[in-house]
């Protein structure tokens, strides 16, 4: 017998199987595989979306598309690493885009306009864990800053690790910070259930959240093999020394060097 998958790589794999999900289909961004149709349709829909590489970490690849009116003209423009570029008809932004990608297979999903501090959007990684009796666990939560000039938040695209606390700050109080980090850790619990039991080798995941305007959650991307370094950013060690237990505990950094905290 084979033994049990820990991680799983393809994207469109773990969205298909959440949007198996009844209860779980209200956070996950409406998504589908890269093609012109699928392209054109998502963003007549959204005007804002995201192409990103089925298989891909740290958000290399990623690009923000969108549609633009300006003085009376139809723009539209893409995002990926620090490169804009702009076209005037969709023929010329397809071509675009496909040649970036080519040949690698890519998904378009519904883009989320997120909460932003100081004009730069930022998201939430909510790390958990398996425990030593095979629960699972929400060990960590923290927030990611886009960098100015980036349209993806991702820490090894040079985003910044920040606490809720103070990305939330100046819209809620602590109160509902205390209400919205455990409604969070909840719904990273609900995750790693339902992707669990299809895949029970499962020991880690990365759930990535995007908050609306409303705080709405919207879950953008599981990581089967999430990097608890992040956690190191945080003034508060406790956190990155409960994660990295867990990791560790889960076979992972067994030859790396970690910081000593």
């Amino acid at each position: 017998m084979k033994p049990a998958k820990r991680t799983l790589v393809s994207k469109w794999t773990k969205t298909k199987r959440l949007l198996q999900n009844r209860g779980l289909r209200k956070f996950i961004p409406e998504t589908r595989l890269f093609s012109r149709t699928n392209l054109l349709y998502l963003l007549k829909k959204y005007r804002m979306i995201y192409v990103k590489p089925v298989k891909g970490s740290g958000g290399k690849g990623v690009i923000r598309a969108e549609v633009r009116r300006i003085r009376g003209k139809t723009l539209l423009r893409y995002q990926q690493g620090t490169t804009i570029r702009t076209f005037t008809s969709f023929g010329a932004f397809y071509a675009s885009l496909y040649r970036t990608k080519f040949p690698r297979p890519y998904l378009v999903q519904q883009g989320i306009p997120l909460l932003t501090l100081q004009g730069r959007p930022f998201d939430i990684r909510v790390m958990v864990q398996r425990t030593a009796t095979w629960r699972w666990r929400t060990t960590g939560i923290i927030g990611r800053l886009a960098h100015p000039k980036r349209a993806v938040t991702n820490y090894h695209s040079q985003g910044r690790p920040l606490p809720l606390r103070i990305l939330f700050a100046s819209r809620l109080s602590p109160a509902r910070r205390r209400r919205l980090t455990t409604s969070l850790a909840r719904l990273g619990l609900r995750i790693a259930h339902d992707l669990g039991r299809k895949y029970p080798g499962f020991r880690e995941l990365g759930v990535d959240v995007g908050m609306d305007a409303r705080l709405h959650p919207w879950v953008l991307e599981v990581n089967t093999a999430p990097d608890a370094r992040i956690f190191n950013e945080l003034k508060n060690k406790r956190i990155f020394r409960r994660v990295l237990l867990y990791a560790k505990a889960n076979g992972r950094y067994k030859s790396r060097k970690l910081p000593r905290v």
